[in-house]
């Protein structure tokens, strides 16, 4: 084995083992102890129960970001701010982003206070904050009305930084990846649920007149049962989280019991208490990939939307929101079999590394494939578009669950949380940028469809490759530190 694949051992493997850890913590009354205690107890068997969890907030979470793409477009037509069609890519970015800059903003915060209070208290405070702010959403009337609904839904959903953590403490080592990729498959999920909701439900009484009339409430307001859908799943996961979710994080009374137990942990190993996360070089130098894909994420994510629906005199499909809404639940749902059936055996056979690296050059060549479809129609067009999308949302899951397994293993527990918190805050900038510089480049693009030498869809498509090769360059050594085994803590 070389030091490239002994490094990214031990920065797959925990900072501190299961087992180890949970022989360490026996205090009476900490909800952190009798989760190890069940872990021990277990006798290596998957902790269903927690991962049900993992998965139902993480889906209730991601509804809300998933469900506007379908029908964002109309939304800002229907707001009359946009002055051409050319423009509606534009505020859609800035719309698209109102969630990403606040939850830039309050990511550490949120990831702070689940390592000082616990993870359950956060989770549940976040999925309340959905089933308001959802609501609210689809009420708005008003372009400001929406933005300003976006942000706060994504100030005060602090939810990703203690799941991602949770998901890890509920595991033992060999389930951990398990674990994050739960996360993953009810994002997978929510790309099937959430793009069907929003591309069958909004604008009910259009498409379904003998239902909702237009002076009812949905007719008032087009995309109001979209988002009422979200609120009260949302709502049915805040009553099960608040009643049987277990909390993970170890709290103490005796704190002095916790400084002994450090200092009797071997002297060639640094004190993970006591290590800066700005220090902690594998964590930190996953940091520049981990955002370089989120942004490459996020604009793929709005840039497919508004390519597929917009006129192919632009350089778009002319799709209606529900094909797209289609599309997109298709790629989810071969997303969700990926991860239940697939993804364990990828990442036992490649590992976290090497698995995101070939993830993110085949996610290179299947984006190089889009502009070409423009010229495809019928079952050529949906096979072509089904096939790169499914493909597409694969690999990329690959490497998003590659790196974050690497992060939450950099970090002990006790600054997971914090550490998840940073990371969402620099991915949720870069997700902030991404739908503004994607509307603004898309809208360029069709005023620049007749350009001589790129034609303006394919120059969209050529950033995105762009921003991809980025975060698959830091991957590689020296951008990514990966320890030797004798320098990490077992």
């Amino acid at each position: 084995m070389g030091d490239e694949e002994k490094g990214a051992a031990a920065l797959a493997a925990p900072l501190l083992p299961a087992a180890s850890a949970a022989s360490c913590y026996r205090e009476e009354g900490c909800p952190g102890c009798a989760q190890d205690r069940r872990k021990e107890s277990g006798g290596g068997r998957i902790p269903c129960k927690e991962l049900f969890f993992v998965g139902i907030t993480t889906l209730a979470s991601s509804l809300p970001i998933t469900c506007i793409f379908p029908f964002m477009y109309f939304m800002i037509r229907d707001f009359h701010i946009a002055k051409t069609e050319e423009d509606i890519g534009s505020y859609a970015g800035f719309l698209a982003s109102s969630y990403m800059v606040g939850r830039a903003f309050s990511a550490i915060f949120w990831g702070t206070v689940a390592d000082r209070i616990g993870r359950k208290p956060v989770i549940v405070f976040s999925i309340f904050s959905v089933v308001i702010f959802s609501t609210l959403f689809g009420l708005s009337t008003e372009y400001w009305m929406a933005i300003a609904t976006r942000f706060l839904l994504g100030s005060l959903n602090g939810l990703l930084a203690p799941i991602k953590a949770y998901a890890v403490e509920v595991c033992r080592t060999e389930h951990q990846a398990l674990g994050l990729s739960v996360i993953n498959t009810a994002w997978g999920l929510g790309l099937v649920i959430g793009p069907a909701l929003g591309g069958y439900l909004a604008q009910p009484a259009e498409k379904y007149p003998q239902t909702f009339s237009k002076e009812s409430l949905f007719g008032r307001f087009p995309y109001f049962l979209p988002s009422l859908g979200v609120s009260l799943f949302a709502a049915i996961v805040l009553i099960l989280s608040c009643i049987w979710m277990p909390e993970t994080m170890h709290k103490h009374k005796n704190q002095g019991k916790d400084i002994r137990i450090v200092k009797g942990l071997p002297s060639d190993c640094d004190s993970p208490r006591k290590k800066s996360l700005l220090q902690n070089w594998p964590w930190m130098s996953t940091m520049v990939s981990y955002c370089f894909f989120a942004l490459h994420d996020t604009a793929y994510s709005e840039i497919l939307s508004l390519w597929a629906v917009s006129d192919r005199k632009y350089g778009g499909l002319s799709f209606s929101s529900e094909d797209i809404g289609a599309v997109l639940a298709v790629a989810g749902a071969s997303l969700l079999v990926y991860q239940l059936v697939l993804y364990h055996w990828v990442h036992k056979l490649l590992g976290p590394v090497i698995s995101s690296r070939v993830a993110s050059a085949l996610s290179i060549l299947i984006v190089s494939t889009y502009p070409f479809m423009t010229y495809l129609s019928g079952a050529k067009l949906s096979f072509a578009l089904y096939s790169a999308v499914m493909m597409r949302s694969i690999v990329a899951i690959t490497s998003g669950t590659g790196i974050c397994l690497l992060q939450n293993n950099a970090v002990h527990q006790e600054q997971r949380g914090t550490a998840n918190g940073i990371s969402t805050t620099a991915m949720s900038f870069f997700k902030a940028i991404a739908p503004i510089g994607a509307g603004i480049l898309f809208s360029w693009a069709q005023k620049h469809q007749d350009s001589t030498f790129f034609s303006g869809d394919q120059v969209v498509f050529l950033a995105l490759n762009s921003v991809q090769l980025l975060g698959l360059i830091f991957l590689f050594e020296p951008f990514l530190v990966l320890p030797s085994v004798g320098e990490e803590c077992r």
